[in-house]
């Protein structure tokens, strides 16, 4: 979980704006909107929870693993090249 403040504070307006993007999707199904606009605000969705999840995975791996590798040299690249993996994982 990310733990300092600005972290924290930008998981939860992320998280927001995926409640107010799904509300949105829930009042679009009551409407009866056609199918192509409710498809691409679930894209929209999946999106914006992928890069949330990435965000959150990033910082765990960095608070759990930079501490733990400070023996190897160059662990913190290794962590930067995992992180990258995980981003590009959830594109």
């Amino acid at each position: 979980m990310p733990h300092s403040p600005e972290d924290k504070k930008r998981a939860l307006n992320r998280i927001k704006r995926i409640q107010g993007q799904c509300e949105s999707i829930q009042r679009s199904l009551e409407a009866g909107v056609d199918c192509a606009p409710v498809l691409m605000q679930m894209a929209a969705v999946r999106g914006a929870m992928n890069g949330l999840m990435a965000e959150v995975l990033e910082s765990y791996i960095k608070e759990e693993f930079s501490g733990k590798l400070t023996s190897v040299s160059g662990s913190e690249d290794e962590i930067g090249e995992l992180v990258k993996l995980v981003r590009a994982y959830f594109k």
